[in-house]
């Protein structure tokens, strides 16, 4: 795995590892497995990632704050089932938290954990150009979807600087200096028509591009990136679906000599 750098796995594999763990965490509620896959997937996406850590941790930290509000909030409202003996760890008030209300709420907490983690994974290193590519060449997405996709996609940024520009000029010609609540939205509206027009003319200068280069929608063409699946792209499939194997055989181990069951 030394040579394994996530940059370079296929996209379309690495999306199908990201899907088949998502479904497998989804059907497993004790807190140890999603903790140690969690860890897995740090270890994963920072040894071969090469992913800056201040950006990933401004990304992951709302999602953080939204898995402990899952924690704390399971911990503390939740009402276990009649058959199940309780545990009181802390008792505040009229406040009781049990140790069946921790153990789901950890659950639940380190399952976003995981899933956040999946996603960042994913999305921080895979280019999105590649990963249209690859649903072309290897899923077999319509042509005419994918390049409209990545057109939309390319669009972004320039209808950002287009209605920076259009605000400029608004704001040389004295368009949006009406005060109060109505002249504000009077003068978002008035945006919106002319970038309306940009991307429209965009979009029939882009068609007719893409038509005097022959493209036609058919999938008969060649590609200057080819995308392939190679070895070292089923390899990271299977490390990851093992990664998700052995926390959970390392959870059951682990429950077996504390003599705790299933939930």
């Amino acid at each position: 795995m030394s040579d394994l750098q996530l940059h370079s796995v296929n996209p379309s594999i690495k999306a199908l590892a990201v899907i088949i763990l998502v479904l497998c965490i989804s059907f497993v509620f004790d807190p140890v497995t999603p903790f140690l896959l969690w860890l897995f997937i740090l270890a994963v996406t920072f040894l071969f990632g090469k992913i800056k850590l201040k950006r990933w941790l401004l990304f992951f930290l709302p999602f953080f704050i939204l898995a402990f509000g899952y924690i704390w909030t399971t911990a503390v409202f939740s009402h276990p089932p009649s058959e199940i003996e309780t545990i009181d760890l802390l008792k505040i008030g009229p406040i009781t938290i049990t140790n069946y209300g921790l153990s789901i709420g950890l659950a639940l907490g380190l399952r976003v954990l995981c899933f956040t983690s999946l996603s960042l994974l994913f999305v921080m290193t895979t280019n999105p150009i590649h990963f249209i590519l690859s649903l072309v060449q290897q899923c077999k997405m319509p042509p005419k979807l994918a390049y409209g996709i990545l057109a939309g996609y390319r669009f972004l940024p320039l209808l950002h600087e287009e209605l920076n520009t259009i605000r400029r000029a608004h704001q040389i010609r004295g368009v949006n200096r009406m005060e109060g609540l109505t002249g504000k939205l009077a003068s978002k509206t008035k945006l919106i028509i002319p970038l309306l027009a940009s991307a429209i003319r965009k979009a029939e200068r882009t068609a007719i591009a893409m038509e005097s280069k022959g493209f036609t929608g058919s999938r008969n063409r060649t590609y200057f990136h080819k995308i392939s699946v190679c070895k070292k792209d089923w390899a990271f499939l299977s490390i990851m679906v093992c990664l998700f194997f052995a926390s959970l055989f390392i959870s059951m181990m682990v429950r077996i000599f504390l003599g705790i069951g299933e939930i």
